[in-house]
């Protein structure tokens, strides 16, 4: 489902409840509902079809991306419930008993711990958790922070959507698809731990199925300003340029590519393929972080005590009719 999808089914639907103590609606990463006058809920569910072969693998990823957007919103997730569906006549018990294995593995690393849980009986496997975590009041993250002179951070490589299809066709090499699945089932636990250590980071999001131009054009519109990105600073698996260029990007990149496109002003000619890299649906992607110029020694410095692999990417500026600014030649391989 691409973002255009979204917002047509959200269309019309009145999601503003009048309750001085939501925080945070549909609107961001994660809802946020104020429990206290101290302490603040932080919920999101996400739950998707196998992506990777080894059932292990494929519910530590799925609980690492289900895991993100908490700590996307500054939080600590507390709790987890399994959410899953499964062909139980047609595959062996022991397949949903790995993923399950998995899941929990990603939910103890988090700290939280899982209490409870709902499996359907369906033909195509599906695994995700519901979350709850918890914020210190007033001290989440929103899209909404980014200002003018910001600096841009990304801490994942960009292109796992194009490898997984590439490896669902058999098209890639398994050091390259071993090396994604470890990126894809990596915590964004100690890169949202580095922010937290510089205590005044506001404005971060996760990178996640509308692909880094997606996500950037949300954090750009609810700021109000103009992400600038360098396509030469942004970290992308190795073999994604050259598969998309094979044609194995899936559907829903292209999607996002639509969806970014009317508001991107790409300054040095992309190929389509080259572009869709760019725009890819990420699964278990890592933080984008807008961060002001002034604290960005000090967050190199915690990225590097929590040993967070970090790439600076962009910068903020003035909205200047495009929300989005694409320069820069990919490093394609």
């Amino acid at each position: 489902m691409g973002p255009e999808d979204l917002q047509g089914i959200l269309s019309g639907l009145d999601l503003a409840f009048d309750d001085p103590r939501l925080i945070v609606g549909a609107t961001d990463d994660a809802g946020v509902y104020a429990v206290s006058d101290d302490t603040w809920l932080v919920q999101t569910v996400d739950f998707f079809t196998p992506i990777v072969d080894d059932a292990y693998a494929y519910g530590q990823v799925a609980a690492a991306n289900s895991l993100s957007d908490i700590f996307a919103m500054g939080g600590t997730p507390i709790t987890a419930m399994a959410l899953a569906a499964f062909p139980i006549e047609d595959l062996p018990v022991a397949i949903l008993h790995d993923i399950m294995r998995g899941g929990l593995d990603k939910v103890r690393e988090a700290g939280a711990v899982l209490v409870g849980g709902h499996t359907i009986d369906d033909p195509i496997p599906k695994y995700g958790l519901a979350v709850t975590g918890v914020v210190p009041a007033g001290q989440i993250w929103t899209k909404e922070g980014a200002r003018p002179g910001d600096l841009l951070y990304l801490t994942k490589p960009i292109g796992t959507g194009i490898l997984a299809k590439a490896t669902k066709d058999g098209v890639i090499d398994h050091q390259v698809e071993a090396s994604m699945v470890a990126w894809m089932a990596q915590l964004n636990r100690a890169a949202a731990q580095a922010v937290r250590s510089v205590g005044t980071i506001r404005s971060v999001t996760d990178v996640t199925g509308f692909g880094l131009l997606g996500h950037a054009l949300e954090m750009a519109r609810a700021s109000g300003v103009t992400l600038e990105i360098d396509a030469s600073r942004v970290p992308v698996h190795p073999t994604a340029f050259r598969q998309a260029k094979a044609g194995e990007v899936p559907s829903g990149t292209w999607d996002n590519v639509r969806y970014v496109e009317k508001d991107l002003d790409v300054v040095e000619a992309l190929s389509e393929s080259e572009l869709a890299v760019y725009a890819d649906g990420v699964t278990s992607g890592g933080l984008l972080i807008s961060c002001r110029p002034e604290l960005s020694a000090e967050l190199e410095s915690h990225f590097a005590a929590e040993d967070v692999q970090f790439w600076p990417i962009g910068r903020v500026v003035a909205e200047s009719g495009h929300h989005l600014v694409l320069g820069g030649r990919p490093v394609t391989e």
